[in-house]
């Protein structure tokens, strides 16, 4: 039986373990765009840093419209979904700062370092991120399947 999750729920299933996000931006053509990416949540806005040349980055800059979906995949499945606008920012250090808090949620190390966990400093998550984007829900859909 499904039924809505609290905001309580909502954000404690947002920050519990690793779950990646799928954020859909609208290509120029109008074709959907989707890809994963690692989040943090600041209060009720879910943050994720791109390359500043990126899909996603390119066309958050034209059409700051963005929809999320987390989900859990195994019993009792769960998801949440956001639509909303995304706020991009460039400065170089509240990238940096938001880059190593994302990662260590994912275990990556920081950047030029090698833990022998997580990714290699080489990875794409050690690229420079270039743009930290905020995403400010207007609309969340939180939904629960639990047992019963």
């Amino acid at each position: 039986m499904s039924r809505s999750m609290t905001a309580e729920e909502r954000r404690a299933f947002l920050s519990e373990g690793t779950r990646t996000a799928k954020v859909s931006v609208t290509l120029k053509s109008g074709e959907p765009h989707v890809s994963p990416v690692w989040f943090l949540l600041d209060g009720d806005d879910l943050l994720f840093t791109t390359p500043a040349d990126s899909v996603k980055a390119r066309v958050l800059r034209r059409d700051p419209r963005v929809a999320v979906c987390v989900d859990l995949q195994e019993q009792p499945f769960a998801f949440v979904a956001v639509r909303g606008t995304a706020e991009l920012d460039e400065d170089p250090e509240a990238v940096r700062s938001w880059t190593e808090r994302i990662g260590a949620r994912y275990g990556a190390a920081p950047s030029g370092t090698d833990t022998g966990s997580g990714p290699a400093p080489d990875d794409a998550y050690h690229r420079p991120p270039g743009v930290l984007v905020r995403v400010r829900a207007q609309r969340t859909t939180a939904v629960s399947y639990d047992d019963e």
